[in-house]
């Protein structure tokens, strides 16, 4: 596999970017940055870059087969309309605990929405995964996380892989045709001083990508668990990448500027922003919420 060397297309200093989703509809690249509560839009043709004031922090959010995105909020799942710019609630999740927040998501071949829960101060582990189908959100029964990360989908919508960020681990799960989880089983852990696992995504040979914060790069794992690919980045937080553009060839990766010092934002001033690189490898289509 080659790679071309990362570079910055669009310069927003989030303080923390994530959810990169490649929107097939209009060719265009959406993300989220959490804490400063946005919702943007990078096309990579024209450079035009749009930004949209969410009510609460921003998780994530997926194109919706009805049209528009069911985003997630620090409180729950909402849709999107990017034409209004309003967001109307379609779920609330944990209303017990008012610390939490939504973070991370992806969708399965069938339309389902998986996505995690996580302390906003990074300290309890009130975290959990829950699932989103036939307008009900269902807790999965896997909790007891500080952070949450992903998850993400394998090509054929059979594996879910799970990532404990403060534990360094990934785990996977098989998905039974009814949209319940088999047990969980190890992946790949993250060796101590090589960063933490953030967000995953799989590319169409079944090989997981995931950024790695405080960790200069991000990393392609067979389906394994093989280490066989890095790529490094000159920012330390990376958080997630999305495959898009023709062929789907093109990766987008979210960066964060959280955590760092004022002498680290100096040495790293292209943290915070949305990167770009070529590779020979496709992605897979980000599915649709039914």
């Amino acid at each position: 596999m080659r790679c071309s060397e990362p570079q910055p297309v669009c310069e927003v200093g989030a303080e923390l970017g994530e959810g990169p989703i490649w929107d097939s509809r209009d060719h265009a690249l959406w993300f989220v940055d959490i804490k400063n509560k946005k919702i943007h839009r990078y096309d990579p043709e024209s450079r035009e870059h749009r930004t949209w004031d969410a009510p609460e922090f921003a998780a994530f959010l997926f194109p919706a087969v009805s049209g528009g995105f069911v985003a997630g909020l620090k409180s729950g799942l909402f849709r999107f309309d990017q034409e209004k710019g309003t967001f109307d609630r379609i779920a609330s999740v944990e209303t017990d605990k008012q610390d939490n927040r939504l973070n991370d998501g992806a969708v399965d071949r069938a339309g389902r929405l998986w996505f995690g829960t996580m302390d906003n101060k990074e300290k309890d582990k009130s975290g959990a995964f829950y699932r989103f189908a036939n307008g009900e959100v269902t807790p999965t029964g896997i909790g007891d996380m500080v952070v949450t990360n992903g998850p993400a989908v394998s090509p054929d919508g059979r594996t879910l892989y799970l990532v404990d960020t403060f534990r360094r681990r990934i785990e996977q799960a098989d998905i039974r045709d009814d949209g319940s989880l088999g047990s969980r089983r190890p992946f790949v852990t993250i060796e101590q001083g090589a960063g933490f696992p953030d967000g995953p995504t799989v590319d169409s040979e079944g090989a997981v990508w995931i950024g790695l914060y405080s960790g200069w790069s991000v990393r392609r794992y067979s389906a394994a668990g093989e280490l066989i690919a890095t790529v490094k980045f000159p920012a330390a937080n990376v958080t997630k990448l999305a495959f898009g553009g023709d062929g789907l060839r093109t990766v987008f990766a979210t960066t964060a500027r959280q955590g760092l010092t004022d002498e680290q934002k100096q040495k790293q001033p292209l943290s915070g922003h949305l990167f770009q690189f070529e590779c020979d490898v496709a992605g897979v289509e980000c599915p649709r919420v039914r």
